[in-house]
């Protein structure tokens, strides 16, 4: 193997010619290229992180939230429930007192109609009376016809 000087000084000279070259025009693109790359990656990988961060934050907000909805509505609910007890306990209370003054006044009415009906029976015993004095005034009555007075009397009041 013999090994010509010429040749590996014209390689050596091609390979910095090269590498200058490649470097002037490729590596700095491609080191840029790569540091911008990584720099995107970084960056997704941080806003990735934060946006998972933001949603379990969110998610634990959203949770509170419902909790206190879930409380709210319970306490809505029996708040509701409590106004629909006074209400119905209310309407209880009013029939009762509506009820108690029909009775009231039905009882006042059966008192003035059992006045008025005894007020008419004492007027009839006054008639009867006075049509019985004046039989008796017209004529003396005997035993016989006195008891039969006193039972047409009877019969007539209804005693």
């Amino acid at each position: 193997m013999d090994i010509n000087l010429y040749t590996v000084a014209f390689t050596i000279i091609n390979f910095i010619i090269l590498y200058l070259f490649l470097r002037k025009f490729l590596f700095n693109r491609v080191q840029s290229f790569m540091v911008n790359r990584s720099n995107a990656v970084e960056e997704n990988i941080s806003t990735a992180k934060k946006n998972v961060e933001e949603s379990t934050n969110l998610k634990e907000e959203l949770k509170i939230k419902l909790q206190d909805a879930q409380v709210e509505g319970r306490r809505i609910v029996g708040e509701y429930k409590s106004r629909a007890n006074t209400l119905s306990d209310e309407i209880v209370s009013e029939a009762k007192k509506e009820a108690e003054g029909i009775l009231e006044r039905a009882r006042v009415d059966s008192e003035r109609e059992k006045e008025k009906a005894k007020s008419e029976i004492k007027e009839q015993i006054v008639a009867l009376s006075l049509l019985v004095a004046s039989k008796y005034i017209r004529g003396q009555l005997d035993e016989k016809k006195h008891h039969e007075m006193i039972n047409d009397f009877i019969n007539e009041v209804g005693i």
